[in-house]
């Protein structure tokens, strides 16, 4: 070695074959790997379609208008749940709680109006607060004792639920029982040959809210930072405890809305209700194209996932399949999805 070579010091790090990274980027496998990581809703918006054309292939009656309206409806509650789960998601934390939240609020809604004779405004506002409480402790235990997200919400889900039944002596209130303001979401109008209910309005004008929020303003970029990388954004100057505490907020208070939507979905508030969800919100979300590693993904991915396990349970069932069918199928839906958020993830910049 040269002295001159000795003064350069060590030699650098051998640069990726060139034609390597070419060849990687000029594939069409490739090409399409990098549309589908640029546009996170591509892919679920592909698989809704290929699935309502399919079923109405093998069952006529699954494009009539009666059944689509229908599907739109079922969807509501699932919907408004995975714009929850969809934010805490891009912070690449999961909540296991959301269900359990939405029908404790649901629940003292009902109770306040129907037992302490609460004006049904007031019983809104205090769904409201319940939804902010559930979404603040999450929250706190996340940011300022470290936790990780999935433990916190598997404990505060067992909380929820206990004190649902607690709270509501484990009996079901009626709609009949309640005030019209409570039962409003069920109503439906026709749009067209379409009857649509309010709840679904209801749950779209949060989409488009959370979906305006999320991509034009500072807090939406600052959510995605936070997702993608937690340590740079510190660096960045972004307040990251300070962001996730008002992520888990933000979704306590949409879950309060679910809490209504829930309500006038099925004309009565039940401690019972709701058993999948959960799960159901987390499902929606990740077959939407958002992932799990935090950082990617959209809402309206979220409501196409939604739609998508709507139609698949609805098809499967027009096609007499037996539930525990359609629960198969959306197993095998969640690790395909899972399997292609990770090849999607191996895209090179």
């Amino acid at each position: 070695m040269t002295q001159q070579q000795q003064a350069a010091g060590p030699p650098a790090e051998k640069p990726t074959d060139p034609a390597e990274e070419f060849l990687d980027r000029s594939t069409p496998l490739s090409r399409i790997r990098n549309v589908l990581h640029r546009y996170p809703a591509l892919s679920p918006a592909i698989v809704l379609l290929v699935a309502v054309v399919v079923f109405g292939i093998l069952n006529d009656r699954f494009l009539r208008v009666e059944n689509l309206s229908l599907i739109t409806q079922q969807v509501s509650v699932v919907g408004t749940l995975a714009i929850a789960q969809t934010l805490i998601i891009l912070t690449a934390g999961i909540d296991l709680s959301v269900g359990a939240v939405m029908i404790l609020a649901s629940m003292v809604v009902a109770q306040m109006t129907v037992n302490n004779g609460m004006p049904a405004p007031l019983a809104l506002v205090a769904g409201l607060v319940v939804g902010l409480a559930a979404g603040a402790l999450n929250g706190f235990l996340v940011t300022r004792f470290k936790l990780p997200p999935f433990i916190v919400t598997l404990g505060t889900l067992n909380i929820f639920i206990a004190l649902t039944l607690l709270y509501s002596g484990g009996s079901t209130v009626r709609g009949s029982s309640m005030p019209a303001l409570l039962t409003w979401m069920g109503s439906t109008f026709p749009v067209g040959p379409v009857r649509i209910s309010t709840g679904v309005v209801t749950m779209l004008l949060l989409y488009i809210a959370v979906a305006f929020i999320l991509g034009k303003t500072a807090w939406g970029r600052h959510v995605y930072a936070v997702g993608d990388d937690k340590e740079a954004a510190r660096l960045a100057g972004i307040p990251v405890n300070r962001v996730l505490m008002s992520v888990y907020l933000a979704a306590g208070a949409v879950l309060a809305v679910g809490a209504w939507i829930q309500i006038g979905r099925t004309n009565a508030a039940s401690p019972n209700a709701g058993v999948d969800l959960n799960l159901d919100s987390i499902t929606a979300v990740v077959i939407g194209g958002t992932s799990l590693f935090g950082g990617r993904g959209s809402v309206w991915g979220s409501l196409l996932g939604a739609l998508i396990v709507g139609v698949f349970r609805n098809g499967l069932s027009l096609a007499g399949l037996d539930v525990l069918f359609q629960t198969l199928a959306v197993g095998v839906l969640i690790i395909v999805a899972v399997s292609v958020d990770q090849w999607i993830r191996k895209v090179k910049s």
